[in-house]
Protein backbone atom coordinates (compact mmCIF):
# COMPACT_ATOMS: atom_id res chain seq x y z
CA UNK A 1 0.00 0.00 0.00
CA UNK A 2 2.77 2.44 0.93
CA UNK A 3 4.62 1.74 -2.29
CA UNK A 4 1.52 2.52 -4.32
CA UNK A 5 0.96 5.66 -2.24
CA UNK A 6 4.52 6.80 -2.89
CA UNK A 7 4.22 6.04 -6.59
CA UNK A 8 0.93 7.92 -6.91
CA UNK A 9 2.25 10.99 -5.14
CA UNK A 10 5.61 10.92 -6.96
CA UNK A 11 3.94 10.57 -10.36
CA UNK A 12 1.55 13.39 -9.60
CA UNK A 13 4.23 15.81 -8.50
CA UNK A 14 6.73 14.80 -11.15
CA UNK A 15 4.14 15.76 -13.73
CA UNK A 16 4.38 19.33 -12.49
CA UNK A 17 7.15 21.67 -13.62
CA UNK A 18 10.12 22.37 -11.37
CA UNK A 19 11.73 25.76 -11.75
CA UNK A 20 15.09 26.56 -10.19
CA UNK A 21 16.21 30.14 -9.68
CA UNK A 22 19.80 31.34 -9.88
CA UNK A 23 21.35 32.51 -6.61
CA UNK A 24 21.64 36.29 -6.18
CA UNK A 25 25.02 37.96 -6.62
CA UNK A 26 25.07 39.75 -3.25
CA UNK A 27 23.26 39.91 0.06
CA UNK A 28 21.56 43.17 -0.89
CA UNK A 29 20.44 41.66 -4.22
CA UNK A 30 19.03 38.66 -2.32
CA UNK A 31 17.17 40.93 0.13
CA UNK A 32 15.76 43.04 -2.70
CA UNK A 33 14.59 39.92 -4.58
CA UNK A 34 13.19 38.42 -1.37
CA UNK A 35 11.14 41.58 -0.66
CA UNK A 36 9.79 41.46 -4.21
CA UNK A 37 8.94 37.73 -4.08
CA UNK A 38 7.10 37.76 -0.73
CA UNK A 39 4.49 40.12 -2.20
CA UNK A 40 3.74 37.99 -5.26
CA UNK A 41 0.67 35.80 -5.62
CA UNK A 42 2.24 33.93 -8.56
CA UNK A 43 5.88 32.96 -9.09
CA UNK A 44 6.90 31.27 -12.35
CA UNK A 45 3.19 30.84 -13.21
CA UNK A 46 2.57 28.88 -10.00
CA UNK A 47 0.08 30.12 -7.43
CA UNK A 48 1.68 30.73 -4.01
CA UNK A 49 -0.68 30.24 -1.05
CA UNK A 50 -0.85 33.10 1.44
CA UNK A 51 -1.18 30.98 4.61
CA UNK A 52 -1.79 27.46 5.89
CA UNK A 53 -5.50 27.35 5.07
CA UNK A 54 -4.79 28.52 1.55
CA UNK A 55 -2.01 25.90 1.22
CA UNK A 56 -4.45 23.16 2.25
CA UNK A 57 -6.95 24.36 -0.37
CA UNK A 58 -4.27 24.37 -3.05
CA UNK A 59 -2.99 20.89 -2.14
CA UNK A 60 -6.55 19.56 -2.10
CA UNK A 61 -7.17 21.11 -5.51
CA UNK A 62 -3.98 19.62 -7.00
CA UNK A 63 -4.20 16.15 -5.46
CA UNK A 64 -6.43 13.58 -7.15
CA UNK A 65 -8.99 11.73 -5.03
CA UNK A 66 -7.15 8.39 -4.78
CA UNK A 67 -3.83 10.02 -3.82
CA UNK A 68 -5.63 12.15 -1.24
CA UNK A 69 -7.31 9.07 0.23
CA UNK A 70 -4.00 7.20 0.46
CA UNK A 71 -2.34 10.27 1.95
CA UNK A 72 -5.09 10.55 4.56
CA UNK A 73 -5.13 6.91 5.71
CA UNK A 74 -1.35 6.59 6.03
CA UNK A 75 0.03 7.31 9.54
CA UNK A 76 1.47 10.82 9.93
CA UNK A 77 5.11 9.85 10.56
CA UNK A 78 5.02 7.43 7.64
CA UNK A 79 3.49 9.95 5.26
CA UNK A 80 6.17 12.52 6.12
CA UNK A 81 8.94 9.98 5.41
CA UNK A 82 7.28 8.66 2.24
CA UNK A 83 6.49 12.06 0.71
CA UNK A 84 9.44 14.18 1.89
CA UNK A 85 11.41 13.75 -1.36
CA UNK A 86 8.37 14.02 -3.61
CA UNK A 87 5.61 16.23 -2.24
CA UNK A 88 7.99 17.94 0.18
CA UNK A 89 10.45 18.84 -2.57
CA UNK A 90 7.63 19.99 -4.83
CA UNK A 91 6.31 22.29 -2.10
CA UNK A 92 9.75 23.73 -1.26
CA UNK A 93 10.74 24.37 -4.87
CA UNK A 94 7.45 25.43 -6.44
CA UNK A 95 6.20 27.48 -3.52
CA UNK A 96 9.53 29.31 -3.33
CA UNK A 97 10.76 28.30 0.12
CA UNK A 98 14.45 28.66 -0.80
CA UNK A 99 14.27 32.05 -2.50
CA UNK A 100 11.35 33.40 -0.47
CA UNK A 101 7.64 33.62 -1.17
CA UNK A 102 4.60 34.93 0.60
CA UNK A 103 3.98 31.46 2.11
CA UNK A 104 7.59 30.93 3.25
CA UNK A 105 7.58 34.45 4.71
CA UNK A 106 4.29 33.74 6.50
CA UNK A 107 5.71 30.49 7.92
CA UNK A 108 8.81 32.34 9.10
CA UNK A 109 7.13 35.38 10.64
CA UNK A 110 3.80 33.98 11.88
CA UNK A 111 4.72 30.40 12.76
CA UNK A 112 8.46 30.65 13.50
CA UNK A 113 9.62 27.97 11.05
CA UNK A 114 12.31 29.40 8.79
CA UNK A 115 14.25 26.50 7.25
CA UNK A 116 12.79 25.48 3.85
CA UNK A 117 12.93 21.75 4.63
CA UNK A 118 11.19 22.30 7.97
CA UNK A 119 8.58 24.44 6.24
CA UNK A 120 7.79 21.56 3.85
CA UNK A 121 7.54 19.08 6.72
CA UNK A 122 5.30 21.54 8.57
CA UNK A 123 2.95 21.78 5.58
CA UNK A 124 2.83 17.99 5.08
CA UNK A 125 2.19 17.24 8.78
CA UNK A 126 -0.47 19.89 9.26
CA UNK A 127 -2.18 18.98 5.97
CA UNK A 128 -2.31 15.35 7.08
CA UNK A 129 -3.73 16.38 10.47
CA UNK A 130 -6.30 18.59 8.78
CA UNK A 131 -7.48 15.79 6.49
CA UNK A 132 -7.80 13.51 9.51
CA UNK A 133 -9.66 16.20 11.48
CA UNK A 134 -6.99 16.22 14.19
CA UNK A 135 -5.76 19.33 16.01
CA UNK A 136 -3.02 20.99 13.99
CA UNK A 137 -1.05 21.91 17.12
CA UNK A 138 0.85 24.51 15.11
CA UNK A 139 2.85 26.00 17.98
CA UNK A 140 4.12 22.66 19.34
CA UNK A 141 4.99 21.39 15.86
CA UNK A 142 6.87 24.60 15.02
CA UNK A 143 8.80 24.43 18.30
CA UNK A 144 9.69 20.79 17.66
CA UNK A 145 10.96 21.51 14.14
CA UNK A 146 13.06 24.46 15.30
CA UNK A 147 14.49 22.43 18.20
CA UNK A 148 15.38 19.52 15.90
CA UNK A 149 17.01 21.90 13.41
CA UNK A 150 19.20 23.39 16.19
CA UNK A 151 20.20 19.89 17.33
CA UNK A 152 21.14 18.97 13.76
CA UNK A 153 23.26 22.10 13.39
CA UNK A 154 25.06 21.47 16.68
CA UNK A 155 25.61 17.80 15.83
CA UNK A 156 27.40 18.77 12.62
CA UNK A 157 29.67 21.39 14.19
CA UNK A 158 33.29 20.47 14.73
CA UNK A 159 35.31 21.56 17.75
CA UNK A 160 38.48 23.20 16.48
CA UNK A 161 40.23 23.65 19.80
CA UNK A 162 39.20 23.01 23.36
CA UNK A 163 40.68 25.01 26.24
CA UNK A 164 40.27 24.82 29.96
CA UNK A 165 41.22 27.85 32.00
CA UNK A 166 41.58 28.26 35.70
CA UNK A 167 40.17 31.36 37.28
CA UNK A 168 42.82 33.01 39.46
CA UNK A 169 41.92 33.18 43.14
CA UNK A 170 41.29 36.62 44.59
CA UNK A 171 43.56 37.50 47.41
Amino acid sequence: MYQKLSQAIVLFFLSLTFVQAQPPESKSAYEKEYERRIKKEMINDIYIPKDLTDAFKELTRKMDKSAKTKFTVTPEDTIVKKTYFSLGRWIAVNWGFYEGSRLSHWLKTEVGVSHPEDQSIFIIRTFHRSLNKKPLDVKALAEELVKNRKKEILKNKKIIKKETRKVPKKE
